[in-house]
């Protein structure tokens, strides 16, 4: 649900002769007073206005309203697409497509399409048809950026920082050049020059709000920070957007944390919820775990027990976001035979394609059932496919999605030998690290603490089905464990994966390749025990989660 269209409106119109509606058109001209083109184009404006405000089912409804006349309008599928990318990735996909196959020469449909397939971790295709928006148009700045960062999601950082310094030279105040660049530094542990890029983007007032809480995020703070000043007095711009809002009150409470000024800075974490707007059905997900589990029953899983694929290969680390993941594939991908590839959307993919997905709660036996014993091989080989082409030599390829702990049903019939680690930390410590950041509109149970800490009960419950119906296959990763003994528990980890141990993995954090999550600081610093207990710094303003976590709650 981005904000994307190609600049310069009137280049990806038709033109026409004779007056074009006025732009914004509250009221069109009846269609038959206009040529279809003119009346498209009005349509199309109208349907981007809507788009840029977020109105996105008039957006659409006004595109379908040109493609019901003009069959396979090129800007009409494009709007379409930007309409779906982020809320249904397959459909953005086949828009963009189609608006590409008529325009083939336009370089946006083409970024459009690649925006698309990185949503859904194609990372090859993505990139081809970025290099090919290029060739169309070699100064395309977006192309540039996006193509830096999908080299980054691809764990090729290198390729990504020539990019953005070419950028820089077409336009030093463009903003995804300013924080693309530091994104790509600091994905490489380079975090002295990302800060000096970010500080200078806050300098030239070039999207401040964002800056400043990348900014925060690439030290710890031991005495007070100019920056907390200036962040606060951003605060009080009467103009600050939703977006922006949150993204500042997180960097103000971020810097506050670090003092030690525990309340201060939970009131900023709270406001910066408040500022998102999101909100999570409980009730839905409570019924799609209902789901899963009436679904993956031992009867079923024994039925289908010849299923798949038998390779070694793909190893799956779930878990809830901040439990350790990021550590966890780190560590292991220490070790010379093993490649992390960081949080694939594949398996994800997979299964929504068969219908196994949260809006089809109450009807899953149907989605399995269209899983016959050769498409479990066909889909499998598949998967294997895509990871040997970002691993060749790799005997193990790490794949930490972290919410594929929801799939685990699907892991299993696809590959019963993967090796599958399940990170779990203290449940009030994983909620509260996870509420004091800003994760994505997927995540939007974590925008209030009791919705999170409902959350929090029903992926206890689903991982304990897991673990009943799939007897000894996961390693149960706990996270105090690790921290408390790095080397005993990193042994067991590569034992688990049948690999000879290798002291690499001591040394994670001095490991070539990029890392992607909020945990990028943290996995370029040998192990810290902090992190154990810190909810206790918080513990007056917590109730509502601890109340909703019930006996998880560890007090």
């Amino acid at each position: 649900m981005n904000n994307r269209l190609p600049p310069a409106w009137s280049k990806h119109l038709k033109v026409q002769t004779g007056p074009k509606p006025k732009f914004p058109q509250p009221n069109l001209p009846k269609v038959n007073s206009l040529s279809r083109a003119q009346a498209d184009e009005a349509l199309l404006q109208q349907a981007y206005q809507f788009q840029q405000v977020k109105r996105l089912g008039e957006a659409q409804d006004l595109c379908l309203q040109v493609l019901a006349r003009t069959p396979n309008h090129p800007l009409a599928l494009y709007i379409l697409g930007t309409v779906c990318l982020g809320y249904d990735d397959e459909a953005a996909l086949r828009y963009f497509a189609r608006a590409a196959g008529e325009e083939p020469k336009n370089p946006y449909y083409h970024l459009g399409l690649a925006s698309a397939y990185v949503k859904v971790s194609e990372y090859s295709p993505a990139i081809r048809h970025m290099q090919y928006a290029l060739e169309l148009q070699p100064d395309l700045i977006e192309a540039l950026c996006a193509l830096g960062d999908a080299y980054i999601d691809f764990d090729k950082p290198e390729m990504a920082l020539p990019l953005y310094e070419k950028a820089l030279k077409i336009n030093r105040d463009h903003p995804k050049v300013r924080i693309g660049l530091a994104r790509a530094l600091t994905s490489v542990g380079r975090m002295v020059e990302a800060a000096a890029y970010l500080q200078e983007a806050i300098e030239r007032r070039i999207k401040v709000p964002a800056a400043y809480n990348d900014l925060v995020q690439t030290q710890k703070f031991t005495e007070e920070p100019k920056e907390l000043k200036a962040i606060l007095g951003e605060l009080g711009n009467p103009n600050l957007e939703p977006d922006g809002a949150e993204n500042l009150h997180l960097a103000a409470g971020k810097v506050l944390n670090d003092l030690k000024r525990y309340k201060d800075a939970f009131d900023h974490f709270n406001k910066s919820k408040q500022a998102s707007g999101r909100n999570f059905d409980i009730d839905q997900y409570r019924r799609w775990i209902d789901s899963l589990i009436a679904t993956f029953t031992p009867e079923m899983l024994a039925a289908k027990a010849d299923y798949g694929n038998p390779s070694e290969v793909p190893v799956f680390v779930v878990g809830m976001p901040r439990s350790g993941t990021t550590l966890t594939e780190q560590i292991c991908a220490s070790h010379p035979n093993v490649h992390g590839a960081g949080e694939l959307m594949k398996l994800r993919r997979v299964a929504n394609a068969i219908e196994l997905r949260r809006s089809s709660a109450g009807n899953l036996h149907s989605a399995i059932a269209s899983i016959t014993k050769g498409l479990s091989r066909t889909l499998a080989e598949e998967h294997l496919s895509y990871l040997k082409e970002r691993a060749p030599a790799a005997l193990r390829v790490v794949d930490k999605m972290p919410h594929n702990f929801e799939l685990i049903g699907l892991i299993g019939l696809l590959f019963p030998n993967a090796k599958i680690i399940h990170c779990r930390r203290d449940a009030i410590d994983n909620c509260v690290s996870c509420y004091v950041l800003k994760f994505g509109e997927g995540h939007s149970y974590n925008t209030d603490l009791k919705t999170l800490g409902l959350y929090y009960r029903e992926y206890d419950r689903l991982m304990q089905h897991w673990n009943e119906v799939f007897p000894g296959l996961i390693f149960e990763n706990q996270y105090e464990t690790l921290v408390e003994d790095q080397e005993a528990q990193s042994r067991r980890l590569i034992d688990y994966l049948g690999l000879p141990w290798d002291d690499a993995c001591l040394r994670f954090f001095d490991r070539d390749g990029s890392v992607n999550t909020p945990s990028r600081w943290q996995v370029r610093q040998p192990i810290y025990k902090s992190s154990v207990k810190r909810w206790k710094n918080y513990e007056g303003e917590i109730q509502p989660l601890i109340d909703a976590l019930g006996d998880l709650a560890e007090t």
